[in-house]
């Protein structure tokens, strides 16, 4: 038997791309370009990698648990940073360390929600969103993204009803890679505090925001904690992506009850990587900085090579942080495009099925690529192999 949680959800989309590669041999001269994950390969920088060694040998209290919020100077580091970051106040004591992004958002789903409330969600989604609101009984709200990949606050209006209880922005976008205008975040807060909802803001991408300055001013507002909550992720910034650390800022209330469910699930998030990002949100400010400028650089050669494939029918739909979206110009849906691609093009990449509702003719049309892993070089190797696919075309375009 299996669990009727589990079973309303489905499979994790990049373990299934991954089971596209079983039996699949690349030649030495086109081997595989892996686009389906955002995340970073490469180890965390050696000064870092130093620091968690030397607390592995001479902190004994970096191998017991800790405080169930996280490491009180953490907390501290972040409350400091953003503070300036956003020009507001945010307290300790209204930010909570926890075991990467994906709990972060899991144990205020918790704090926020019980069986058959609500959740707004924008499509293209990130994925393990959905899978969790589907796993905790929560029902989603699929909210289109319109023109230029950026939700509608008028249409996200219309969907609220006596049981919604929040509001889900992601921002730089997973999957779409668009970076929501400060005056839409600032809309959708409004709404939020209207109603009585809870406006979520997922931000780990934030360290790879093309803009200079805050990318919105939500904490600027003296009583942001009784609407916003902010997640963050050090994993991208800080390559720490297997030592699993996130954070939530919000008010201390709403921490208080998701302090629940960190207990119950992990009891505290790992200290060695709790140590690596405090030290490198204390001594990496350059080398983030340089991480930034490179991501901008394959940003720019997404679209320096995208009149190659706007020949060839394709539309660059968003673009930013990790990741590009695409719409392929393809007769076939994109499930079954993304697993012929890994075969005859030697290309790995996830389809808009994965980031949309069962059945969507968007979906069906739109690819992700998540470019962190592959440089200028790559970027232009994968343009020239996808140009010259010549597959049957689709006769008209849904989302035009």
């Amino acid at each position: 038997m299996t669990s009727p949680r589990t079973a309303a959800t489905f499979s994790p989309p990049v373990m299934q791309a991954r089971r596209w590669l079983d039996g699949v041999t690349f030649p030495p001269g086109r081997p595989l370009i892996n686009v389906s994950q955002a995340a970073p390969v490469e180890p965390p920088p050696e000064p870092l990698r130093n620091i968690i060694a030397q607390a592995a040998l001479e902190r004994p209290e970096a191998h017991l648990y800790g405080p169930v919020l996280g490491l009180p100077e953490l907390r501290a580091e972040v409350a400091s940073q953003w503070s300036t970051a956003y020009d507001g106040h945010i307290d300790a004591a209204q930010v909570a360390i926890t075991s990467g992004c994906n709990q972060a958002f899991c144990a205020i789903i918790s704090a926020l929600c019980g069986e058959g409330d609500e959740v707004i969600l924008p499509t293209p989604w990130y994925f393990n969103h959905k899978m969790w609101l589907d796993m905790s009984g929560v029902r989603t709200l699929p909210l289109p993204a319109r023109a230029g990949l950026l939700p509608d606050v008028e249409e996200a209006a219309s969907l609220i009803t006596n049981r919604t209880r929040a509001i889900v922005l992601v921002t730089p976008n997973n999957p779409g890679g668009v970076e929501y205008p400060s005056e839409l975040v600032g809309e959708f807060y409004q709404l939020a505090r209207r109603t009585g909802l809870a406006l979520i803001i997922d931000e780990t991408y934030r360290d790879f925001d093309a803009r200079s300055g805050a990318p919105h001013d939500l904490f600027t507002n003296p009583d942001w904690h009784d609407t916003l909550v902010q997640l963050y992720s050090f994993s991208k910034a800080y390559r720490l992506t297997g030592h699993r650390v996130g954070a939530i800022t919000a008010s201390k209330n709403r921490l208080s009850e998701a302090e629940k469910y960190l207990d119950t699930v992990t009891i505290c998030p790992n200290q060695l990587g709790q140590i690596a990002a405090l030290w490198g949100m204390q001594n990496l400010g350059q080398w983030l900085a340089g991480e930034r400028a490179e991501i901008l650089d394959r940003r720019a050669a997404i679209h320096d090579h995208m009149p190659a494939l706007e020949a060839k029918g394709w539309k660059l739909l968003g673009c930013g942080a990790y990741f590009a979206y695409l719409e392929h110009p393809f007769l076939m849906p994109s499930d079954e495009l993304a697993e012929k691609l890994v075969r005859e093009a030697g290309v790995l990449l996830l389809p808009g099925t994965m980031f949309t509702p069962e059945g969507s003719p968007q979906g069906a049309r739109q690819l992700r690529l998540a470019f962190a892993n592959v440089d200028r070089a790559g970027i232009t190797t994968l343009f020239e192999r996808l140009a010259a696919l010549s597959w049957p075309l689709a006769p008209a375009n849904p989302s035009a």
